[in-house]
């Protein structure tokens, strides 16, 4: 029996546990962890705990203990993965196993202006035009700037774990019928720029082109006998559509021939006027890894679990279109 300890997912990890467990070797035995003490997750996990509200090296720490007490196995993050991973060595050296990558390709991929850079290289790959900015004025610089080139602009930290600072710079300050609409992650110039005058300098800004088109992620892994890769097209709506995409896959294929992610990961691409630019890389299992496995009848979280584990698992992949989508099922909890 493996241990396996997932920390704070998403509510949707449901399924990848799900999937992680149709082992025919091992019985794979779930310990799971969340703030959310009420998660969906706790119905898919063998036990349930509270997780740590602490981070950085507090988090490290608490991970640690964490193993210990409940002789984990194999540690599957999804919260403060850097700082998990710039710690590997000490999880490793008491019997744990991360599925996780390395800290530098970690730390790279969490710094999106140095992902952009490093892969701009790609004959074969759109990035989107943006700016580094670290003061009120640089900002103001560099979205005007940028603005007479494209019709609206984006703004996100460097360093963001879910895209918690993003916002899309709205064209015009909000007029009164704006009361009516979902607000969302808009908001105006003038706010925005107001707010980063207050402060002197902050940490590393990227002001960018808005990608408004349909967003494309595509679900990957390395392994032995090659890369799966498996694109989903999201629609307006819960549906998804699988494409066999000629350049989307081209372009996975060669951000992982530069990157050399060896776990599970989701390249995320936008559409504009119809050309696919790289949006980001996720050092993780998307939210909807299982819609991929299922439309495709393949097992991401196993075969990662079994890579790590040292075990080959052999598979097949002869990508056809679907559409995949899925319905909320009611859950009793407590």
């Amino acid at each position: 029996m493996i241990r396996v300890w997932f920390n704070h997912w998403f509510s949707t990890a449901y399924g990848i546990i799900e999937l992680m467990k149709k082992d025919s070797r091992e019985d794979v035995y779930v310990v799971g962890s969340s703030r959310q003490i009420n998660s969906v997750i706790q119905k898919v996990c063998d036990e349930w705990y509270p997780d740590s509200d602490a981070s950085g090296e507090e988090y490290v720490d608490f991970a640690l203990d964490f193993c210990r007490e409940h002789r984990i196995e194999v540690f599957v993050p999804r919260r403060n993965m850097v700082d998990v991973s710039r710690c590997k060595k000490r999880f490793n050296d008491m019997g744990v196993k991360v599925l996780l990558d390395d800290f530098e390709k970690m730390e790279l991929l969490n710094d999106k202006a140095r992902t952009y850079r490093l892969l701009s290289k790609i004959p074969s790959l759109f990035i989107p035009e943006f700016d580094v900015v670290n003061s009120y004025c640089e900002f103001v610089e560099s979205y005007k700037k940028l603005h007479e080139r494209h019709e609206q602009i984006c703004v996100k930290f460097v360093n963001d774990e879910g895209a918690m600072s993003y916002r899309r710079i709205a064209r015009e300050e909000e007029s009164a019928d704006s009361i009516r609409n979902y607000p969302g992650a808009e908001v105006s110039f003038e706010k925005y720029a107001g707010m980063l005058k207050e402060k002197e300098s902050f940490d590393d800004l990227m002001v960018m082109e808005y990608l408004p088109g349909s967003e494309i992620s595509v679900d990957c892994l390395s392994t032995k006998k090659g890369l799966i890769a498996i694109p989903r097209f999201k629609g307006s709506g819960r549906d998804e559509k699988i494409c066999a995409d000629k350049d989307i896959l081209k372009m996975s294929e060669d951000i992982m021939d530069v990157i050399k992610l060896e776990y599970p990961c989701n390249i995320q691409f936008k559409l504009k006027d119809d050309k696919p630019y790289l949006l980001e890389i996720n050092t993780r299992m998307s939210g909807g890894t299982q819609m991929s496995c299922m439309a495709e009848n393949i097992n991401i979280p196993n075969i990662a679990l079994n890579k790590l584990l040292g075990n080959d698992v052999d598979w097949t992949l002869d990508l056809k279109e679907r559409i995949v989508s899925y319905i909320e099922v009611p859950v009793i909890i407590g």
